[in-house]
């Protein structure tokens, strides 16, 4: 079975978020990174080289295959700010309707930049999401 490449590690998520090109794109992730230290009371973690995490739980499935994940994460990624906050395509939490400019994959949300969307609904958001992968 192949290892699995998102793990938390010891890189800086300073570091990492200094190196984003994007100026507002960079300080929107230190912001994300404040909210996501208020709802959690907890640290930044690398998990692998793109993603900062906050929390952890263990999973395992049927077939035997395990391993842990954060709580809630997000990446700076070139299109979009991803968060991986278990809002997705089936979401039909209400907060989404009050958010503003977002799109959604399985289980992310992906908006360009936070002036699209309502901060004080994103933090409800991943206070949420926090609280339901306790």
């Amino acid at each position: 079975m192949a290892e699995m490449k998102t793990k938390v590690n010891e890189a800086s998520v300073e570091e990492f978020l200094s190196k984003v090109e994007n100026e507002q794109k960079r300080e929107d992730c230190f912001e994300i990174v404040k909210m996501m230290k208020q709802v959690t009371k907890q640290e930044p973690k690398m998990w692998g080289p793109a993603i900062i995490g906050f929390g952890s739980y263990h999973y395992k499935y049927e077939s035997g295959r395990e391993g842990d994940m954060p709580q809630i994460a997000f990446s700076p990624r070139k299109q979009n700010l991803t968060l991986y906050i278990g809002v997705g395509d089936n979401s039909d939490n209400p907060l989404l309707k009050k958010l503003g400019k977002y799109t959604t994959g399985k289980v992310c949300l992906y908006i360009k930049k936070l002036a699209d969307v309502d901060r004080n609904v994103l933090q409800e958001l991943i206070a949420d999401s926090f609280k339901k992968a306790l």
